[in-house]
């Protein structure tokens, strides 16, 4: 019997395995970031020194993330995926066992890491771009909302059980089932019919097929703006994974339980955007859509800046967990079925650096003004360029003088 509307997806075999298998692994994933994070607050106590793990967690889509995107238009997907899962495994087996015997000290963390961002830049382009391969266009949006779906409700039971596990058994528990959670993706991956095979060779370097992504990128109006407001909103604005934490422990005064509570709200948010896109969507999203989510994120964030009891944090953070999934999820659908399949994994490396490449900068930029202002200033001063920076890049959209796609 065939899925309804809002999950047509489902009917792709592939997609189901895909999904079943990213939605256990992604769980884990939840509850390793707020083990890390935890455990960096724990071992140093500096909102500086987590904003220094986060960039150099995501440092390596800087430098390797447009190579990746040409990785990823060259070779099969699926044994890509296979490979970067299993070293992601790897490297939370790794964590948990230097925390389990009690030998791990800051280096160790900042190190795996970095190494954890190798390995995501490599998989990300692949990952995002193999989603098409599994259901084709038709089918391309609603693919993508139940993916961010399944992202997020990984978002809202990664941290609530993180939470609940770490305040008993310490956070090493948290990267060893991590590393486990890592064999239902691979599993499932070994299970797939569709390889993702490469487009033909073109006979080009490295370089020469990126500068040909990069003037295409360029050169399409839609999109650059659609990249120029995910810059914008993912530097100064989405950078929860270093606010939430200081907003839990320095703000709020709260344990790990809380924290994990907090970032189950922001993931409870996004889920219910995800559903409504999948539910609603069925082409491109309107570019009312991207530039008003952005706006929403970008102020909500400036509101948390004025939050003081646990509760409204909660329903802060649902809100922005809502409009963020809008906006990302409508960023990424409009590059994927916009552009051309040739380029498509050079268009999702561009996808991955804008919206967690920068993350380095803004989790340093976050991490400083917290630590030298506090944490209320971060969220104004993050918030208020989010704003800014989409207002500005609306405006020149709209002047008569700049062709539109």
């Amino acid at each position: 019997m065939p899925f309804p509307a809002g999950l047509r997806a489902f009917n792709h075999r592939d997609f189901r395995l895909f999904w079943s298998g990213q939605l256990v692994s992604l769980i884990g994933t939840w509850m390793q970031s707020v083990g890390q994070s935890w455990l960096v607050l724990e071992l140093t106590d500096s909102p500086f020194k987590l904003g220094i793990v986060g960039t150099l967690q995501f440092a390596p889509m800087l430098f390797l993330s447009f190579v990746a995107g040409v990785i990823a238009d060259r070779v099969v997907k699926r044994r890509l995926i296979v490979a970067t899962q299993s070293a992601l495994m790897l490297q939370a087996f790794s964590l948990g066992a230097l925390v389990w015997t009690g030998h791990v000290q800051y280096w160790h963390v900042a190190l795996l890491a970095s190494l954890y961002g190798v390995a995501n830049t490599l998989d990300m382009p692949a990952r995002q771009s193999f989603i098409a391969d599994l259901v084709g266009k038709g089918d391309l949006m609603n693919a993508i909302a139940l993916n961010s779906a399944m992202f997020n409700g990984a978002r809202i039971l990664g941290p609530a059980a993180a939470g609940l596990l770490i305040a008993r058994y310490g956070v090493a528990i948290a990267f060893f089932l991590n590393g486990v959670s890592f064999l239902a993706v691979i599993i499932a991956l070994l299970a797939i019919r569709t390889e993702g095979l490469p487009r033909p060779s073109s006979g080009s370097t490295i370089f020469g097929e990126i500068a040909e992504g990069v003037r295409y990128a360029v050169s399409t109006p839609l999109i650059a703006l659609v990249l120029s407001l995910l810059l914008s909103v993912s530097l100064f604005v989405i950078n929860y994974n270093v606010l939430v934490p200081l907003i839990a422990r320095e703000v709020l005064h709260e344990g790990a339980h809380g924290f994990g509570f907090l970032m189950a709200a922001l993931g409870a948010g996004a889920v219910a955007g995800a559903l409504m896109l999948a539910l609603l969507g069925g082409g491109r999203s309107p570019l009312g859509v991207l530039v008003g989510s952005a706006l929403v994120v970008s102020g909500a964030t400036v509101s948390l800046a004025l939050v003081r009891h646990f509760w409204l944090a909660v329903f802060v953070l649902v809100g922005i967990g809502f409009s963020q999934i809008l906006f990302t999820a409508s960023c990424n659908t409009t590059l994927q079925l916009s552009v051309p399949d040739g380029v498509r994994g050079r268009m999702m490396s561009f996808y991955a650096f804008v919206f967690a490449g920068v993350t380095p900068i803004g989790s340093f930029l976050i991490g400083s003004i917290s630590e030298t202002l506090g944490v209320p200033a971060a969220c104004a001063v993050g918030g208020g360029l989010g704003l800014l920076s989409v207002l500005a890049l609306t405006i020149r959209w709209r002047r008569p003088s700049v062709p539109r796609s």
